[in-house]
């Protein structure tokens, strides 16, 4: 007992340190009162456990010609803890039941969304913000009413009525919200109003890319971007492998989602990476190192805003569950070969299972599963309140958290 009281109290000194030395040479202010952030970003790359991060920072490495050493904007942030992610009748949980996690406190079953395990529905974080007069902006790489996204306004025990989700934008009153399309953009049998006629008819104005979303953003109090792709009845219009032609990146969503916001008042900012999980599943490296990538970027946005407002501001980033058990390294390598990769990556042809996992086998990353673990994921945290999420914590911890509560 009395050594994990030891322990114990030296991480927490580890931690203390670490966030004291990144404040002195980056000039961090974060405050250390139990104040509640102004500016509040939660950042979810969807499948995204460390070993993805480390992937990604090992090719960032081979691309400057080292071993290792390079490293991502938020894996730079001074706080890091780690987050248990079980579902209430799973090990291993499905993205609306830990979305809902997070977004509302609450544990419950897999395919869940907003609601507890009994039928209850349940209040996410954005609800109670929007209360206390935020600003609201919800957005993900991947379309809007996806389990991610919708764990922080929706409410429904079937994760795949998409339909039904989306109709629910329109009673949240958020200011701003982001993705890729529509999953059944008719409804389920393809006969019912377009979801962007529901919604304009709503209130809510429906942009089909950045122009549009320039030309009446001065027009509107809420406002729905949808990539240029998505402008049609199917939104399974995502590309594992790059983004489709004229579509924005998701700093670029971020970046308009600032403009919209502004800074006058507090907001608060949901932002999904949803294809980090997808290329996850297939067990595709390089695509998912690029999700990362562009997952990173938005990050980085985010913390170029936190420069401007660093006592003002709070930004985590973490994972909604890991996917696909990687790892550096495998079939007893002590090295990957990241040529392999990169040359496959130029010939740019679309492989098959069975050569992705000849590449891979090559290569030396290992993936153990095409689906879901139960793997604790990391949580980074810089800003206002940022220590609250050092060490081991549940992902039903995140939301009192963030809004300053203690949870016993």
């Amino acid at each position: 007992m009395k050594r994990k009281l030891i322990i114990k109290a030296l991480a927490a000194f580890t931690a203390i340190g670490t966030l004291v030395a990144f404040n002195s040479c980056c000039g961090n202010r974060a405050s250390g009162d139990n104040g509640r952030a102004k500016y509040i970003f939660v950042f979810i790359g969807d499948g995204m456990g460390a070993g993805h991060a480390a992937v990604a920072e090992s090719y960032l490495s081979h691309k400057e010609g080292k071993l290792g050493g390079e490293q991502l904007c938020f894996t730079g942030f001074p706080v890091l803890g780690l987050c248990t992610t079980y579902s209430a009748d799973h090990h291993v949980t499905c993205s609306s039941a830990s979305g809902t996690a997070i977004a509302c406190g609450t544990k419950t079953n897999n395919g869940f969304l907003g609601i507890d395990p009994e039928g209850n529905r349940l209040k996410s974080i954005a609800y109670d913000l929007k209360e206390d007069g935020y600003k609201i902006g919800i957005m993900s790489s991947v379309p809007v009413n996806h389990a991610t996204p919708a764990s922080f306004y929706a409410h429904n025990t079937d994760r795949e009525d998409y339909y039904s989700i989306s109709m629910e934008i329109p009673e949240t009153g958020f200011d701003f919200f982001g993705g890729s399309g529509f999953l059944q953009y008719n409804g389920k049998d393809g006969k019912s109003e377009p979801t962007p006629q529901v919604l304009e008819d709503e209130g809510y104005n429906v942009c089909f890319g950045e122009a549009e979303f320039r030309d009446k953003m001065d027009s509107t109090a809420h406002i729905v971007f949808i990539q240029p792709s998505g402008k049609q009845e199917n939104a399974d219009n995502y590309e594992v492998e790059g983004l489709e032609e004229n579509d924005s990146r998701l700093a670029e969503m971020l970046q308009m989602s600032l403009d919209f916001l502004g800074d006058e008042n507090p907001f608060f900012i949901m932002c999904e990476g949803g294809e980090i999980d997808w290329a996850a599943h297939s067990n595709m490296t390089m695509p998912m190192i690029d999700a990362i990538l562009r997952f990173d970027e938005a990050v980085a946005t985010a913390y170029d805003f936190y420069k401007e407002h660093p006592d003002e501001t709070l930004i985590i980033v973490t994972a909604d569950h890991e996917t696909g058990g990687i790892t550096l390294g495998s079939k007893g390598s002590y090295s990957v070969d990241w040529d392999i990769y990169e040359k496959a990556s130029k010939d740019g042809k679309k492989m098959s299972a069975a050569e992705n996992i000849k590449l891979n086998d090559a290569g030396h990353i290992g993936w153990t599963t095409d689906n879901h673990t139960g793997a604790p994921v990391p949580v980074y945290a810089i800003g206002k309140g940022a220590e609250r999420f050092a060490g081991r914590i549940d992902n039903t911890e995140i939301k009192g958290k963030i809004l300053g509560e203690e949870i016993r």
